[in-house]
Formats: C-alpha cells, sequence, structure tokens
C-alpha cells in the first residue's frame, strides 16, 4: 500500500481486541516495518521487486519473527511509548515473535488486494486476492477502520486510567 499509515486503522482494529494473544505495538508497527523493504528497492533502484520476499506469507515467517525478537530487545521503550499513550504493557517473548509474523502476514493480505506483483503464496506466484477489492475502496475500508481503532483505544485508555485510580 503507497500509504502505509493506512494500515494503522485495520491493524489496530484487530489488534486491540486481540490483546490477550497479541502485542499491539509488535503487530501494528509490523505493518509498518515491513514497507522498509520496497522503501530500500526504491531508494536505491535496486534490481528486486518492489513488493519481494517479504511481502509473502513465508518471508513473513522469518521478518515477522525477527521484528518480534528486535521488539523484544526494545520491550522497555515499547512500555514506556505505551505508558506515554495510557496503555497497559506486559511484553513477553513468544506473545512479541507471534505479532511479528501475523503483523507482516495481515500486511500481506491487505497488500495482496492492490498490488499485482505480491506473491503471497510464494514460490507460487498466483494471487487469489488482486482487485477482488478496488484500490479506492480498500482505501476507504482501510480508513473506515480507524473509527472502531480510536474507539478501542479510548476503552483501553479509560481502563488504564481506572487502574491507576484504583
Amino acid at each position: 500500500m503507497p500509504f502505509t499509515p493506512f494500515h494503522f486503522g485495520p491493524s489496530a482494529s484487530v489488534a486491540f481486541p486481540l490483546k490477550k494473544y497479541l502485542d499491539i505495538p509488535v503487530f501494528v508497527l509490523a505493518n509498518v516495518v515491513i514497507d522498509l523493504e520496497p522503501l530500500t528497492v526504491m531508494v536505491f533502484s535496486l534490481p528486486y521487486p518492489v513488493h519481494g520476499f517479504f511481502h509473502t506469507l513465508f518471508g513473513g515467517i522469518f521478518i515477522g519473527a525477527l521484528w518480534g525478537i528486535i521488539a523484544y530487545a526494545m520491550r522497555n521503550l515499547l512500555k514506556k511509548v505505551m505508558g506515554i499513550f495510557h496503555l497497559n504493557y506486559n511484553p513477553k517473548l513468544s506473545t512479541m515473535i507471534l505479532s511479528g509474523i501475523l503483523g507482516f502476514w495481515f500486511h500481506v493480505f491487505i497488500d495482496s488486494f492492490m498490488h499485482a506483483d505480491i506473491k503471497p503464496f510464494y514460490p507460487s506466484s498466483y494471487n487469489p486476492l488482486y482487485q477482488i477489492v478496488s484500490t479506492p475502496n480498500l482505501y476507504l475500508i482501510c480508513a473506515i477502520l480507524f473509527i472502531p481503532a480510536f474507539i478501542f483505544y479510548i476503552k483501553d485508555v479509560l481502563a488504564y486510567n481506572k487502574s491507576k485510580v484504583d
């Protein structure tokens, strides 16, 4: 997706309700980190597909797990940032790795609707999702999903603030 921030609405709308099983910042940020691949290809004019190996479900396993491990190393920073956003945060390595992988997969899923060069089922070049949803409609869906993401966020902030008072 050329506008990576559009991934925040859908990813947060998934992560907040599943916070018992997912690490929210790792899952949400995985949806942004993955786009370092196309950014690198474009900035350095590399002879490599814009959406290459990491934009596949298979590649997402490796880079998502690596992202979870990197995030675990930064868990204290993430904990401070989550505190700034008034959100409880209790990082666990296994949850962070799983969230990294699932976050990358979620990004690949969304991008598969609009990018012809994405091969989600690599080594197969078949992309059954391509153009099932039009690009303008996909943008609209992603934009609309900021609403439930914001509602989930406010709900968690209220719970966080209530726990600080109790």
